[in-house]
Formats: C-alpha cells, sequence, structure tokens
C-alpha cells in the first residue's frame, strides 16, 4: 500500500477509537478552557509569531484564551513530542511548519512516531525562503553564483541553522539541482548563521525573508533570488531561484495546525472551521504577507496528505542529499 494511503489509514482507525472512547459531549463543550498552542522553535521566529497571530484570533473567535507555549530544541522535535504525548483533549495544539515533516526522516529514535501520532488540522499558508550572499561575493545572479561555484568546486561556503536544519535542507537542495558543490558551515541556530554571513564566514544561505530582509536593505547582503513558486510579495523585484534560471528548484516551506491524533474528531472539525474564519481576517492576512507568509485554505483530509506526501518525500529527498540522520 502507497506511503501516503498507510498514514491516511492509520489516522482514520485512530479517529474511530477516539469516537469509541471519547464521549461526544466533549466535542460539544469545546473549548472551555484555556487551550495552549505549543511554538517549537525559538520566541520571535516566523513560527511563533504565526503562533501568537493565530491564538489571537481563535481566542476572539471561540471566546476562550489560546496561549503561546515555547518548546524549541532539537530542531522542533521537543515540542512535537510534547504534542504527541499531550491528552488527546482538544486542549493541546502546536503551530509547526515543513520541518515537522522533514525531521521524521532525520532522527533515529524520535519519541513519537511522525505520522501516527499526530493530526494534521489546518492548513495556513507557505512561505519562501532568499538566497543571499555576501556583498563581496563576485555574483550578482543565480547563473554567476552557479558559474563561480563551478569554477571553483567547495571553495564557497553556505550558512545554515544547524545540521538537519530546513536552511541546509535547502542549501544542499539547491547545490544538487545546479550540480554545484558547497561547503556546509552549521551554526547554533539561524541568527549566529546570519552574523556568519555578514562577517564573510560563510558568503551564501538560503534564509527565511523576514529575517532577510533588514540586512538585504542595509546592503550588508545581497539577494539574489527566493525559493518559491512566486515572488515574494516583500521582494517584488527579486526573481524565484527557477526564474532566474535553476529549472525545477522549488523550495516552499508550509505552516500548519497540529493536534494529538487520537483527538475527537468533532473538535478537530470546529477547529479546522474557526482557523479558516480566523485567516479570511484582512488584517491578519496583511500581517502573514509582511512574513512572506501567503495564507490558503485547504481541507483536513488534504492537508494529511500534503503531511504524508512530504514525509515521504523528504525521507527519499534527505538520503539522496546525503543528509544522514543523528
Amino acid at each position: 500500500m502507497p506511503f501516503r494511503r498507510v498514514g491516511l489509514v492509520a489516522r482514520i482507525l485512530v479517529m474511530l477509537g477516539a469516537m469509541v472512547f471519547l464521549p461526544p459531549a466533549t466535542a460539544a463543550e469545546w473549548p472551555a478552557g484555556v487551550v495552549t498552542i505549543i511554538n517549537p522553535y525559538e520566541p520571535g521566529g516566523a513560527v511563533d509569531v504565526v503562533a501568537r497571530e493565530l491564538a489571537r484570533g481563535l481566542g476572539q473567535e471561540l471566546g476562550n484564551d489560546f496561549i503561546v507555549d515555547n518548546r524549541a530544541g532539537a530542531g522542533g522535535t521537543i515540542g512535537a513530542a510534547r504534542l504527541a504525548h499531550a491528552k488527546p483533549d482538544g486542549y493541546t495544539l502546536m503551530v509547526h511548519n515543513l520541518g515537522l515533516a522533514i525531521s521524521a526522516s532525520l532522527y533515529n529514535k524520535l519519541p513519537y512516531d511522525s505520522v501516527r501520532d499526530l493530526a494534521p488540522v489546518a492548513y495556513i499558508g507557505t512561505s519562501s525562503n532568499v538566497l543571499i550572499v555576501n556583498p563581496q561575493v563576485a555574483a550578482k545572479s543565480v547563473g554567476e553564483l552557479v558559474a563561480l561555484a563551478k569554477a571553483h568546486p567547495g571553495t564557497l561556503n553556505y550558512g545554515s541553522a544547524g545540521v538537519g536544519s530546513s536552511s541546509q535542507i535547502a542549501m544542499a537542495l539547491f547545490a544538487s539541482t545546479a550540480g554545484i558543490q558547497m561547503a556546509h558551515i552549521p551554526y547554533k541556530g539561524s541568527g549566529p548563521a546570519m552574523i556568519g554571513l555578514v562577517s564573510g564566514q560563510t558568503q551564501v544561505m538560503l534564509q527565511t525573508t523576514p529575517a532577510a530582509i533588514p540586512l538585504i536593505n542595509s546592503g550588508q547582503v545581497r539577494a539574489l533570488a527566493t525559493s518559491g513558486t512566486r515572488r515574494s510579495p516583500a521582494l517584488p523585484t527579486v526573481p524565484t531561484i527557477a526564474e532566474a534560471g535553476l529549472k525545477g528548484f522549488e523550495f516552499a516551506p508550509w505552516f500548519g495546525v497540529f493536534a494529538p491524533a487520537q483527538t475527537p474528531p468533532a473538535i478537530l472539525d470546529r477547529l479546522h472551521g474557526a482557523v479558516e474564519k480566523v485567516l479570511k481576517d484582512p488584517a491578519l492576512v496583511a500581517r502573514f504577507a509582511q512574513l512572506d507568509l501567503d495564507v490558503g485554505a485547504m481541507s483536513r483530509d488534504d492537508f494529511a496528505r500534503l503531511y504524508d506526501a512530504d514525509v515521504a518525500r523528504w525521507a527519499e529527498a534527505t538520503k539522496t542529499l546525503g543528509i544522514q540522520p543523528r
């Protein structure tokens, strides 16, 4: 049976079990108290901002307090483990991104099953990263960067937020697609990686757009292209990597809401509907646009299929890229 069908069948069986053991009244009364939304990354990052904006909107929509609990560490897996082991009653949720699907193949002994123990509830949208270089690099386009790397194999360094981070995987995918060799310099977080780029310790990086824009505007780094399928509204004059000549390249991380797998379907349905209502607020859409987050809508089943497909896709991709599990 194909991987994604196995994931969906497993979720259906878990949800049927939840309907047997949890009374319908639980869903009708939810939420009757404070709901915690886990942010599995550091405060101030894109996921943290999305989680807090969503918490505010859900609190207004559902009439109860939604608070954000920062549980950073181990590439987001500490927060994911906390969610997986939480009581499945709708009072513990998590906002995460594509990194959740990628981490399934990057860690040998996760304390949870990425498909069986987590329920994708609501899709929020997708974002893109921006390919930036130190101004001393003699490349003002993707084509020039690729040519430089081919002329001097292995001499260009790229920085990342750490081994197995999405920034490493994005750059490894870029190098593989372009057919070039670059050296990877891992840092302990995206902040130190950006310092390394500005100081010249590294020459190139794929960074989240909001984090890169201040340095782009100040001239401390140069933007070459963005990684998504469309130009970033925040950088409208900067082409996409595919548009700049590297056909077939795309890295557009999604954001979404997750719950423990055995949470009653009726609660998940109500939460999904509330998230979709919140995401129709023009002010929130504008705020997310500043984060280069393109808000979208997707059914629970479609989001589950997307998640399962990405778990499988990135398991194969990390193997192909030679990124070893930790």
